[in-house]
């Protein structure tokens, strides 16, 4: 049995709320969050996998926790212009003065189950124990950079027709040639098929032509993308490996500068331990 914790701290460091108990919690904490807030989930049982909702507007997260301790900022200003991280969220969410958190053991067939092994709605820019977590050389900055954020592309989230306001959040590459971006697992992986939705404003949006995936396991795997609205689906069959990395992309001939990713998903299961 997990001894599970939920909690609600201060920039000091100092509990709002608190909640313990095994396998499975919940906390509503009734209360405006203030800058410096942030949540912070607790397990004696780690390595292990993990079912954490992070707000009431939002959708559970599959993890994989490494840490005893996870501590998860509440989104709030971060850039000299006063935009706020939670533009790239559904509107509502971490507003307002009742939010509910959640926390659980994932189930045995939730572990075995064929699934997007990317996908994480609670990923964080410099998430730290919590997979899988996203990061990329290369982010788009300015007034309403937290919408062209890493994090963006394993949030579940496809529209790709705009590129603002949310839904319409992506990663955006500031224009660099060398730009590329890797999903970390956390743990071993068994995959079958990759598939990138690439945003697709047009004529405001450009797109990539090619794009080299590279895994943990030294391989590579080269993919011919085009323009388009829908998902472009490529096998790629790896066992175990922890991470994929999507790099040397290729812009088209097109007078747009600005090609863009919606999202990375990667379908596979747990690899067997």
């Amino acid at each position: 049995m997990a001894k599970l914790e939920i909690s609600v701290e201060n920039g000091q460091g100092e509990a709002l709320c608190r909640v313990d108990g095994e396998n499975e919690i919940w906390l509503v904490h009734q209360g405006e969050y203030v800058p410096g807030d942030k949540l912070v989930f607790s397990t004696d049982e780690v390595p292990g996998y993990y079912v954490i909702r992070v707000d009431g507007a939002m959708d559970e997260a599959y993890v994989y926790l490494t840490e005893g301790r996870v501590e998860y900022p509440i989104p709030f200003e971060r850039n000299e212009h006063m935009k706020s991280d939670r533009m790239s969220y559904c509107p509502g969410s971490f507003y307002g003065v009742q939010h509910y958190i959640t926390m659980r053991r994932a189930r045995p067939e939730e572990n075995e189950n064929f699934r997007n092994v990317a996908k994480n709605v609670m990923d964080w820019q410099g998430a730290e124990g919590c997979y899988p977590h996203v990061h990329a050389n290369a982010e788009t900055k300015g007034p309403v950079a937290p919408l062209f954020a890493a994090r963006n592309v394993i949030d579940g989230v496809v529209a790709n027709t705009c590129h603002y306001p949310w839904p319409f959040q992506s990663w955006g590459i500031d224009q660099r040639a060398d730009a590329e971006i890797t999903v970390e697992f956390g743990h071993p992986v068994d995959v079958e098929e990759l598939r990138l939705t690439t945003r697709a404003d047009f004529p405001h949006d450009s797109w990539w032509v090619q794009g080299t995936v590279s895994c943990s396991d030294g391989t590579l795997e080269v993919v011919e993308l085009d323009r388009r609205v829908e998902p472009q689906a490529f096998p790629l069959r790896r066992k175990g490996i922890t991470w994929l990395k999507v790099g040397q992309l290729i812009k088209a001939d097109d007078p747009s500068p600005f090609p863009a990713l919606t999202q990375i998903e990667v379908f596979g299961r747990n690899a067997r331990q």
